[in-house]
């Protein structure tokens, strides 16, 4: 497993170089600057500006000095917030996003098992479709219709809860089941199919034969098998889940790093767009290398190759 493990964050390597590569010089082709917005800016003072950051270096000097900054650990100064290191707004604003991907996965989970296994066990029934429908509604609802649904019903109409913010544990709810709801679609169907598989097989049946309880089949026996679909989603769901906060913090005001990627892409903000761009490949990249480990733990058949 060490020898798997060591093998594959050598791989990421190159990777993370190309994703680098790739950003650092297709936002700097991208008309604008990050200064081009600012009012009242003479010549003089932009000159001034561009070499305080080094910008006035030509393009692939930036770029090696900014591949030497990224070795160190430095994602650099913030183009909009001159006070402040991208370092300093990436640690001040992840806690939230990835507070808000915490929520939004446990309501993927607990229901989208949950609709799965019920659906399975009482297959062909009422249950049955009635749980396929509503995973069905689930992925043909984007979230930022969702979105704006919910808050247009639970937070105006009935005034359950606040329509934007981040400021008490109530506030988690709805961007949480906006964002979760999806997902939960997507793992009903896949813990449903799972589960369908592995409760006709032989060992299930021998199970039943010496008198187990139901229950004691389904989490006992079925289950480890049954989610392991699941588990092979859970790499990209976790990354639609990271990725799709860009949207929901957009919608609910939440102050978080995805709202802060979106307003660095408006204003041109080169580093702040690459620190994001690394920090979300990167917790990608490691998300996946723990999926498939938990998928040998599961799947005994499997190996570390």
């Amino acid at each position: 497993m060490f020898r798997f493990i060591a093998r594959r964050l050598l791989q990421t390597i190159p990777v993370l170089w190309i994703i680098v590569t790739a950003t650092f010089f297709m936002i700097r082709f991208v008309p604008g600057g990050p200064f081009t917005a600012e009012k009242a800016v003479t010549p003089e003072i932009l000159r001034n500006l561009e070499a305080h950051y080094g910008l006035d270096k030509p393009l692939h000097r930036q770029y090696l000095d900014y591949l030497g900054s990224l070795l160190r650990g430095d994602l650099g100064p913030s183009f909009k917030y001159a006070s402040r290191t991208v370092n300093e707004i990436i640690a001040d604003k992840l806690p939230v996003s990835l507070e808000l991907g915490a929520w939004s996965l446990a309501v993927a989970l607990v229901l989208g098992l949950t609709l799965g296994i019920v659906a399975a066990v009482r297959r062909n029934s009422f249950l049955d479709y009635f749980c396929s429908s509503v995973a069905m509604v689930g992925i043909c609802v984007p979230t930022f219709v969702l979105g704006p649904l919910l808050v247009l019903f639970f937070a105006i109409h009935l005034g359950w809860f606040n329509a934007s913010g981040w400021y008490v544990g109530i506030d988690r709810v709805l961007p949480a089941a906006t964002l979760g709801l999806v997902y939960a679609a997507y793992v009903a169907r896949l813990t449903r199919g799972g589960m369908l598989e592995v409760l006709n097989q032989d060992y299930i049946r021998t199970a039943r034969a010496k008198g187990a309880t139901e229950a004691r089949v389904i989490f006992r026996h079925a289950l480890r098998g049954g989610i392991l679909p699941v588990v092979s989603f859970l790499g990209p769901a976790i990354a639609g889940i990271l990725t799709g906060s860009f949207v929901i913090e957009t919608i609910f005001q939440i102050p978080g790093l995805g709202r802060e990627f979106v307003n660095s892409a408006f204003n041109r903000d080169y580093t702040l767009v690459l620190g994001t761009v690394i920090l979300y490949a990167s917790l990608i990249i490691v998300l996946n290398l723990l999926v498939d480990i938990a998928q040998v733990w599961l799947n005994p058949k499997l190996k570390f190759e």
